[in-house]
């Protein structure tokens, strides 16, 4: 018999105030480069016709010292020339080299943003709040709540953009908001093979629709069909992946990212890959991840992005790359690993804090929120 965890919500709360209280990393410049090495690694495993995995260094900081309005940073966007951050304390954006931010004051659903999208049809802004949803679009908000417009929850975990659809993961199941009906379609247990409400993340295909459903493993949703299947960790078991590469590792699935016809979900028992046909998993104990309790991926091109209790880890599936900071000091250490061949670099200044919970990519950026603020990296010369 399966258990299932309930109130997800009070344990993100509880962890979030855990971690509250440990070490700060004051943003600086870099002062020393990363040395010997370059953008690429695991060049001897691949042919000529793959990517290299990317190194990042060159980290700075900001905080409520130097820009932001809090220090908890829950979700980070690039959005061409700017970069979008939500905060506990509401939306900062960096334009020109300037910080500006916008909270209930100017119109937004709530200051806790913790997820951010941006509708590359229209350029709209989709923030995912803690109490509604909101469209920032040619200066202004437009809020939307169970009440005002019938979505299925005000708590929203992830925003997905999807042609004239934006879908939500809420704390009261899936929602998917037609913006030119500008009517939602809700999806629950008792519609969707969901075990509970409870939904995390979301992301899109082509042609799907991935749900990563507390408790309920992956909901894949057909867009032309509006069929459902689950994919639900075969072996029943809560506490450990019995049969390995059988399924995904966990049912308490926190985050999806599609790219390159490759699905990554998250949990917090570890890391899934499925191409498909065939499903890998990975742990902190065979495998670079820096830690099984993942908060969020990302997914660019071949390359997935998973933000961890204990850094920030990257891998095509086989190559492994995880940044992490020192609790006491601005320096960490970049830890690559190919198979057997393990190599640790110095790096100062290293990510604000270990706990990482949202990133984005685009051209040689990288941008990660932490617990104690939002880092960018550039990626290696």
């Amino acid at each position: 018999m399966k258990i299932h965890l309930k109130y997800p919500t009070l344990l993100v709360l509880f962890v979030m105030l855990v971690i509250s209280s440990w070490g700060f990393v004051q943003p600086k410049e870099r002062t020393e480069s990363i040395k010997d090495t370059s953008k690429t690694y695991g060049d001897k495993n691949r042919t000529a016709s793959e990517k290299p995995m990317p190194i990042y260094g060159n980290w700075i900081s900001y905080d409520s010292k130097n820009g932001l309005p809090g220090d908890k940073a829950y979700c980070v966007k690039i959005d061409g020339d700017r970069v979008l951050v939500g905060t506990h304390e509401g939306l900062a954006v960096l334009e020109n080299g300037n910080w500006k931010t916008y909270t209930t004051e100017d119109g937004l659903a709530h200051n806790g943003i913790l997820a951010i999208d941006v509708d590359p049809l229209t350029g709209d802004v989709w923030l995912g709040t803690m109490g509604g949803l909101s469209r920032w679009s040619t200066g202004k908000f437009e809020n939307y709540t169970q009440m005002n417009s019938g979505m299925p929850n005000d708590l929203i975990y992830a925003v997905t953009c999807d042609g004239k659809d934006v879908w939500v993961a809420t704390g009261g199941g899936a929602g998917c908001y037609n913006t030119y009906t500008r009517k939602w379609e809700i999806f629950t247990e008792e519609n969707a093979p969901m075990h509970e409400p409870w939904t995390y993340g979301v992301c899109a295909s082509n042609d799907k629709i991935y749900i990563a459903a507390w408790g309920g493993g992956i909901i894949e949703y057909t867009k032309k069909t509006k069929k459902f299947r689950d994919y639900v960790d075969p072996d029943g078991n809560m506490e450990i992946d019995l049969f390995p590469d059988d399924g995904v590792v966990h049912d308490i699935t926190t985050g999806a990212s599609w790219s390159n016809g490759i699905l990554w979900v998250a949990t917090y028992f570890g890391l899934s890959r499925y191409d498909g046909v065939h499903w890998k998993g990975y742990f902190d104990h065979d495998s670079g991840l820096a830690s099984n309790f993942i908060n969020y991926i990302k997914a660019k091109d071949d390359i997935a992005f998973i933000c961890t209790d204990q850094g920030l880890s990257t891998t095509d599936g086989e190559n492994w790359i995880t940044y992490t900071t020192n609790e006491n000091s601005k320096n960490g250490k970049t830890i690559l690993l190919n198979g057997a061949d393990k190599k640790e670099l110095a790096t100062s200044p290293s990510l604000a804090h270990n706990f990482t919970i949202g990133v984005d990519v685009e051209g040689d950026r990288i941008w990660v929120a932490t617990s104690k603020g939002v880092s960018r990296g550039q990626l290696m010369k």
